[in-house]
């Protein structure tokens, strides 16, 4: 582990300069009428997931650049996740992936995880993949498959996933089908939507009653001409047939181009649908790049909509927040801190927007106004407050700075090995 006293030893060659940015922050946010208390608790408090695949080398279907010191074991991959939040005190969860991550001795595992200060998030299942010794294939689908044997597999297993997350504390189980087609004529979109649906509503009563399922959506990829859940409205129409148990999961890189995803933020608070959130990046398509790498502002606007409607949309429960993406050139930890900064970022930079005068400006159709509040809160370096929020939690600083400084990754290439490769991917 990396201990407090090796961040707070790294912490004192830039407290000073930290302590006069966050003065003069907080001096201005203070004249403006903002609580810099009331800011920092809500910062303190917002937790984001870290999914067990990321933390090794991603990569496309093409190829595959490994950096060394993967995590071989579901043990070494909470040891990378309680180094993240040793680092940032803001990434106190894991989120598996079965069969990826199924837990040889669950005792263990708990203990483990404690031991880091983390929970289980989420669990994820996995049908878009075939398994060794697996009766039948998913190549034409899973839960939408003509097949019912096909169909009654794939339930089984999410069953399965079920009661693992429910042996480890979990409360919910994220589902994300590749089901769909390459060429026209090949399903039939009304049955291949109504098998998934009845799919989809056993699952949802064989799961406890404190449980959530989050449906996730995708247009395309890894089938291109249909996808059986391709948008947000089909996964609300899913969820709203589940029951309350149901909620809509939202993947920033899973929409079209130019998709307005804040808007989408918006309906389904209002809805009291939206589970949670998969947090990445995207230039063309499902990119899964680092949050906040392209398009800063685009996710600054989403979290506008989310912090309105977490005050407002009371009919909605608390959300789920996780990252979800692959790093093919970047050293993965270093790309998760880099995700976890953004996502703190934009966070509370829409805590800072004035909603009053927001929506007075748009009573009086003040366009001009609405921009520049909104402008304004984006443009102010709110990094400050981050710091100050993870220095009285003990946590760095410079996340990035401490991780280089200590040799991280060096560390777990001498432990792990310079070829050792994810377990999972």
């Amino acid at each position: 582990m990396l201990t407090e006293e090796t961040i707070n030893l790294i912490n004192q060659s830039c407290e000073k300069q930290h302590s006069q940015e966050f003065e003069s922050l907080a001096e201005k946010l203070t004249q403006e009428g903002i609580d810099v208390k009331t800011l920092l608790g809500q910062l303190e408090k917002f937790q984001i997931a870290v999914p067990s695949w990321a933390l090794g080398a991603g990569g496309t279907r093409f190829g595959r650049f490994t950096f060394g010191g993967a995590p071989r074991t579901l043990l070494e991959k909470i040891e990378d996740v309680g180094l993240l939040h040793a680092l940032t005190k803001n990434s106190n969860a894991i989120s598996l992936h079965i069969p990826w991550d199924i837990p040889n001795d669950i005792q263990e595992i708990k203990e483990a995880a404690i031991a880091q200060q983390l929970r289980f998030d989420a669990v994820n299942s996995n049908t878009f993949q075939d398994q060794v010794n697996q009766k039948h294939s998913y190549k034409y689908g899973s839960l939408s498959h003509v097949d019912k044997a096909v169909r009654e597999q794939a339930i089984a297993h999410n069953k399965e996933v079920v009661q693992i997350g429910e042996s480890l504390g979990s409360k919910s189980i994220t589902i994300w089908l590749a089901d769909g087609s390459n060429f026209p004529g090949q399903n039939n979109f009304q049955k291949a939507l109504y098998r998934t649906q009845d799919s989809l509503q056993v699952i949802t009563k064989s799961m406890p009653k404190d449980w959530r399922l989050f449906i996730e959506y995708k247009p395309y990829e890894p089938n291109f001409y249909s996808t059986v859940i391709q948008d947000w409205g089909t996964s609300f129409l899913l969820a709203n047939a589940c029951g309350p148990k149901a909620f809509t999961l939202v993947d920033l890189g899973h929409h079209l181009p130019n998709t307005n995803i804040e808007q989408i933020v918006a309906t389904l608070l209002m809805q009291g649908k939206l589970g949670g959130f998969h947090f990445n990046d995207s230039k063309y398509g499902d990119d899964d790049l680092t949050v906040g790498s392209i398009q800063p502002y685009k996710l600054f606007l989403i979290f506008n909509e989310l912090v309105y409607g977490m005050a407002t949309n009371k009919n909605n429960p608390p959300l789920a927040w996780m990252i979800d993406a692959s790093h093919n050139t970047k050293d993965p930890l270093e790309d998760l801190l880099q995700s976890i900064d953004a996502i703190l970022e934009s966070f509370a930079k829409a805590l800072l927007i004035d909603q009053k005068a927001l929506h007075q400006a748009q009573q009086y159709n003040d366009v001009v106004m609405c921009q520049e509040l909104l402008q304004n809160a984006f443009k102010t370096d709110v990094r400050p407050l981050i710091r100050e929020m993870r220095l009285r939690k003990g946590g760095a600083l410079d996340a990035l700075q401490v991780y280089r400084e200590t040799k991280q990754r060096q560390i777990r290439i001498q432990q792990r090995g310079a070829n050792a490769l994810s377990s999972g991917l």
